[in-house]
């Protein structure tokens, strides 16, 4: 008995050796992880509070050597950053309401398997992943609808997706069939059975869904400089802010070099760095203050003991 608990202890003690060594590994692993990926987030930080002079020298990681908010007032001094900031938020609500209802809407037609065409329009939804018309047929397309110098080409163009349709669309193939035939039975409709059964159901791909179209949308400054170039009252804060960039580059003539007090610039001294640091915060801080809301969708789903069989 005695030799049979001592090897007992000893074969515990190897173990639990073992155990200790293994996370001790993946935490080192994982910590460096965190390091590398936040590092670079609070770098920018710093150095967007930092005097643009003083951060030419360098050595700025993790905190301003010399703190200033020049940097940020050069960005939010110019009228247009306002407009864009507005018209940014806009396109971000309404796109995202209204593109997510559309692509919900289809991709449970597109779920139903007694629907006869589901498969040949998955296919053709499948296809425009694949193939498009391009850049040149596109302009010419949203001039002849009369996009052009609207609000209207941030909305209507990207109103369905077929990547976030197929991802909807395959999150509700894996409902239960049972909840809708028990609906069904005590006489709800289609639609009554999409608005108080799936999309309940769906609230964690929805959740997904709807923060990659806010990103992409609130990040687009492309599509402004094509269509909405002309037309002020319509520009974006991506786009305001990829213009300032662009002014302060010429200004500076190089990364390292100062651009003094200029009508484009404000009234302090930047350099090209200072500038994109504070822009690239004043960007990130919606799409930050937003994820946290949207996170606990992501972790489980709500059709967890929805039905026993």
């Amino acid at each position: 008995m005695e030799v049979i608990k001592q090897y007992t202890k000893r074969k515990r003690k190897r173990f639990n050796l073992k155990n200790t060594i293994y996370s001790g590994t993946i935490g080192l692993i994982l910590l460096i992880f965190v390091i590398v990926t936040i590092y670079p987030i609070v770098n920018t930080v710093a150095i967007s509070f930092n005097e643009a002079l003083d951060a030419l020298r360098g050595g700025i990681y993790f905190w301003p050597r010399r703190w200033t908010l020049n940097n940020y007032s050069t960005v939010l001094n110019k009228e247009s950053i306002t407009t864009g900031l507005y018209i940014s938020v806009l396109r971000t609500f309404v796109a995202t309401v209204l593109h997510l209802s559309t692509t919900a809407l289809i991709a449970f037609i597109l779920s139903r398997k007694n629907y006869i065409f589901a498969k040949p329009i998955s296919f053709l939804y499948v296809l425009t992943m694949y193939v498009n018309g391009g850049l040149i047929p596109g302009f010419l397309l949203y001039r002849e609808l009369g996009f052009m110098n609207s609000f209207m080409v941030y909305i209507i163009p990207g109103m369905v997706a077929a990547f976030n349709m197929l991802v909807i669309r395959t999150y509700m193939n894996g409902l239960p069939d049972s909840l809708e035939e028990s609906a069904m039975i005590d006489g709800a409709g289609h639609l009554t059975v999409f608005v108080r059964i799936i999309v309940p159901l769906c609230k964690p791909v929805f959740a997904t869904v709807a923060l990659f179209i806010a990103v992409g949308q609130w990040n687009s400054w492309f599509d402004t400089m094509l269509y909405n170039r002309l037309n002020e009252d319509f520009t974006t804060l991506q786009y305001e802010l990829m213009k300032l960039l662009s002014s302060v580059s010429q200004l500076s003539g190089d990364a390292n070099v100062t651009a003094q007090t200029s009508a484009a610039t404000g009234s302090a001294q930047v350099t090209t760095t200072s500038v994109r640091s504070a822009a690239t915060v004043l960007t990130c801080l919606p799409i930050i203050a937003l994820y946290p809301f949207l996170q606990r969708y992501f972790v489980s789903g709500l059709t967890i003991g929805g039905v026993k069989e």
